[in-house]
């Protein structure tokens, strides 16, 4: 693949600039976002209007049968909270659901031993009590100023129109298409015909209904958040899961519930970084900058230093964090956003069904796509990370939001598994160590460095970098492309504190990434 990538091939993309702004894998998302900063919303508000609305235009992303994590900078107390709204096994889950096939290689180097028909990968069994509603509506009582409903109308009329289907999403649907079609809801909404929805030569893009959803995102809208876990949308998704086998009863819906905490905070060359607690990627970004020192703080582009101190410091984080918590090496689809508003206020979100269409299971009667949370676990009993019922398990999620003498400077976080914290850790260093503007940031090449195999350096680097780099690490050069992203889908919002202006990003080789300003 890589030998057909034209390497003379060079793509910008520009920043969107304003005195507020969203930005978000999904530009529509963006818009939406967008428009409740112009209609007097905070940027909280934002954030949950795009977060409620973004799983109706990239379903195979995230959504209301997802979780995730958000951090809030909150300006007029000058600081940082943290929305934990992450996966949670069912209180009945039966770890030997889940028996490791003895002799049999993982099917990635370093993923989980394989497991008795992927029931941690895909299916009923798959799937962890889902938080992403709560977890919304917790944010928005908390620090937020619009109502409910208010944050559901643009959810509503989007899956209500049905999502449009261009290249882009055919790519992602074909890819998915193997276990899409193991589940009948699934394959008639996605695979109509058998097949992944295709542009006509007419060049009008097909618009794919959505299953039920926007029943269930009118249901939403109308009967509040917790009918999701205590109400008619509860029964019907209790009475789906539980008819294909999943563990989940009407207890763990009832008892589920977002929860408000302290971020991880610590100090770089004059700036304060907030990022996910517990077990995220948060702490393991933390020991990277530890790592780091002063050895990639200067002027301009990072040096053949400044990469060699990165992989090193990335490289010995990544093991300490396979070593200590268990994490593996598994796919991820999530989608991150920002939104910062006029007053400062600032929010990182990353939210997530995991895998690609998550457990790839969409619920007959509500058209809701469910996590495959459970994957996140070993199932290697006797471990850090081992599967067991009511249980959180690790997960890569880097949401971070970077404070300056007492004011939010910028939010960032990506998509991507365990490409996430490289990526995050070299644009946070790119811009709090080596004083780069966020779009000069965001075009200059990277590395991955995820703790296994060999240092993924992006082939744009300069050879001195690369030899740099190879002297002390084994090295592979590989193309940043459209599909799949070797260095993960980052977005990032910066605040000039003099003029209050708010500058926004978007990983370049992303097509449906963008941002809107107001």
């Amino acid at each position: 693949m890589s030998e057909n990538f034209n390497r003379r091939q060079k793509i910008t993309k520009a920043a969107v600039s304003g005195r507020g702004a969203v930005v978000a894998q999904n530009t529509l998302a963006a818009e939406v976002g967008a428009r409740t900063l112009a209609r007097g919303g905070n940027a909280i508000d934002a954030a949950v209007t795009t977060a409620m609305a973004i799983g109706c235009v990239e379903p195979w992303m995230s959504g209301v049968g997802g979780i995730g994590y958000m951090v809030v900078w909150v300006a007029r107390e000058r600081r940082a909270y943290v929305v934990d709204y992450g996966a949670i096994a069912a209180r009945r889950l039966d770890p030997g659901t889940y028996q490791v096939i003895p002799g049999k290689p993982a099917a990635d180097l370093f993923g989980w031993p394989p497991v008795v028909e992927d029931r941690n990968l895909k299916g009923y069994h798959s799937i962890a009590v889902p938080g992403q509603v709560d977890g919304m509506a917790t944010a928005l009582q908390r620090f937020g100023t619009w109502s409910w409903r208010q944050v559901m109308e643009p959810a509503v009329e989007l899956a209500e129109r049905g999502m449009l289907c261009d290249w882009y999403a055919t790519l992602l649907i074909a890819t998915g298409a193997a276990y899409l079609s193991e589940y009948d809801t699934s394959r008639a909404t996605y695979l109509p015909g058998g097949f992944a929805p295709v542009v006509g030569w007419d060049g009008a893009p097909p618009r794919i209904r959505l299953g039920r959803l926007a029943e269930t995102m009118k249901r939403l809208r109308d009967a509040g958040p917790r009918d999701f876990y205590e109400g008619e949308l509860a029964r019907k998704i209790v009475a789906d899961l539980q008819a294909g086998g999943s563990p989940i009863a009407a207890d763990d819906l009832a008892g589920y519930h977002a929860r408000i905490v302290d971020p991880v905070s610590f100090e770089r060359n004059g700036a304060t970084i907030h990022t996910v607690p517990y077990l995220t990627a948060g702490p393991t970004m933390q020991r990277a900058f530890e790592l780091l020192g002063d050895r990639t703080i200067g002027a301009g582009a990072p040096d053949a230093e400044a990469f060699v101190a990165v992989a090193e410091a990335m490289h010995t984080a990544y093991e300490e964090r396979l070593r200590l918590m268990g994490d593996a090496h598994t796919p991820s689809c999530t989608t991150h956003f920002n939104a910062v508003d006029s007053e400062g206020n600032m929010v990182a979100l990353t939210q997530t069904l995991l895998s690609l269409f998550g457990s790839r299971v969409m619920l007959p009667q509500t058209g809701i796509m469910m996590n495959n949370g459970i994957m996140w676990f070993d199932p290697e009993p006797g471990r850090p990370n081992s599967v067991a019922p009511g249980k959180r398990p690790l997960c890569n999620i880097c949401a971070t939001v970077v404070s300056k003498n007492g004011e939010g400077w910028f939010a960032i976080g990506a998509s991507g598994g365990r490409r996430i914290v490289p990526a995050i850790t070299q644009l946070i260093m790119m811009q709090v160590d080596r004083g780069l503007d966020v779009e000069t940031a965001f075009h200059l090449p990277r590395v991955d460095v995820s703790g296994t195999g060999p240092i993924r350096v992006n082939w744009d680097l300069p050879d001195e970098v690369k030899r740099a780099i190879a002297a002390r690490r084994p090295i592979e050069e590989v193309p940043n492309m459209v599909y799949p992203l070797n260095f993960a889908n980052p977005s990032c919002i910066r605040r000039d504190p003099m003029t209050g202006t708010v500058t926004g990003m978007n990983e370049v080789m992303s097509p449906w990434a963008g941002g809107a300003a107001v």
